[in-house]
């Protein structure tokens, strides 16, 4: 991992606790990259994200990184689970494949819109994508690319950007 990516989502991570307090964080998959990211040095920084955070209870759905990666060490406290994890009416999975009976939150191709200006402008952004049956949840992690996706018909797109999240609408 590039110096700094896992102090820097950590630090995003404790904003996003202080101001939403909560009982439990879900990772939907892709926690760790590589075996790599078992270094002394990032293993450290988890360790002390979690003892600052020991009351929250964390779920790990297992997504294809965290196959090659392996779990997280047992001292994080990190309960880790295969896909689908059923909750409520989502089916909570890596992979962003239809759930038979549950409406699927995705992880794995960190989607992406790109916005487009009259004098070439380009911004591109991270968004959710929702398909029937399917929600594409954007990356939360510094350390991952994007698979653009365009808005068509049935499909929504909300970027984020700002501080804020909006709905992209189709140019005609």
């Amino acid at each position: 991992m590039p110096q700094g990516t896992t102090t820097n989502n950590l630090q995003r991570l404790d904003a996003l606790l202080a101001q939403y307090p909560c009982r439990q964080l879900i990772f939907i998959g892709d926690f760790l990259h590589a075996r790599q990211s078992h270094a002394p040095a990032t293993l450290a920084a988890l360790h002390a994200w979690r003892e600052r955070n020991s009351e929250l209870a964390i779920l790990l759905i297992r997504g294809n990184h965290d196959r090659s990666a392996g779990d997280p060490p047992a001292t994080l406290n990190i309960r880790v689970v295969a896909e689908p994890h059923l909750l409520g009416p989502f089916a909570l999975q890596h992979e962003p494949h239809p759930h038979p009976s549950h409406h699927v939150l995705a992880g794995h191709v960190h989607p992406v819109c790109v916005l487009r200006g009259r004098g070439r402008q380009r911004l591109r952004l991270p968004c959710f994508s929702l398909d029937d049956g399917v929600c594409l949840l954007p990356a939360f992690g510094a350390f991952t690319g994007g698979m653009q996706v365009d808005p068509q018909a049935g499909r929504r797109l909300y970027a984020l950007g700002g501080g804020g999240v909006w709905p992209v609408i189709a140019a005609d």
